[in-house]
């Protein structure tokens, strides 16, 4: 299964102990409690369970669901 924005959207959500309507997908990330400690686990979590290739700091320069997307989302 691709990585989608309701799929990563899932993740965060997930990993912060929010509901996944509740993150806007414009909205930094930080804002909502998202450390490098879990940046990273969900980097671990999309390298194994989807092969993406992606790292921490390409992540952090962008910290919104929508910035997330760009970047693990296939193309449409």
């Amino acid at each position: 299964m691709a990585l989608t924005l309701d799929l990563i959207r899932a993740d965060v959500a997930d990993i912060l102990g929010e509901d996944p309507a509740d993150i806007p997908v414009d909205e930094n990330l930080v804002d909502y409690g998202l450390d490098s400690v879990r940046v990273m686990a969900l980097v671990e979590r999309w390298t194994r369970a989807h092969g993406v290739t992606v790292d921490f700091a390409d992540l952090a320069e962008r910290p919104t669901l929508e910035g997330w997307t760009e970047l693990l989302a296939p193309a449409a």
